[in-house]
């Protein structure tokens, strides 16, 4: 007999396991922050992830480019970041859980300008907030 909440609840399973490997920061190690001052060459501002590329001098004048990966706008949004948050070509500070295997990436947490603006694209920063 034919059970159409079965196939329901198969079908949900079935979906929501690939979507919860996706959405995983298991790649990214959690218990380190690394911070990063360089000059961003791509901010890429899309779905489902935005990308902020930043080009940063090291020691021995030899640049790596890092790619700090980010929420997608919808949820930026909600955090006071949008397209024009940064540009092509500024300075700018970011901190970020890297990755595990050593790659140049990271899930960034905080976003520091010239200017002294920061941004959190993971919602405000608990340590700005007022007790009553």
């Amino acid at each position: 007999m034919f059970k159409p909440a079965l196939l329901a609840a198969a079908l949900a399973l079935g979906f929501a396991a690939p979507a919860a490997a996706h959405h995983s920061t298991a790649m990214f190690d959690t218990t380190v922050v690394v911070t990063h001052t360089g000059v961003v060459s791509d901010w890429i501002y899309t779905n489902p992830h935005t990308w902020l590329i930043v080009d940063v001098t090291n020691e021995d004048g030899s640049v790596t480019r890092w790619g700090f990966e980010g929420e997608g706008p919808g949820l930026l949004s909600l955090s006071g970041i949008s397209h024009d948050t940064v540009s092509v070509g500024e300075t700018v500070t970011v901190s970020g859980n890297p990755m595990r295997d050593g790659r140049p990436a990271a899930v960034w947490t905080k976003l520091v300008k010239e200017d002294g603006s920061e941004y959190f694209p993971r919602g405000p920063n608990p340590l700005d907030a007022t007790v009553e």
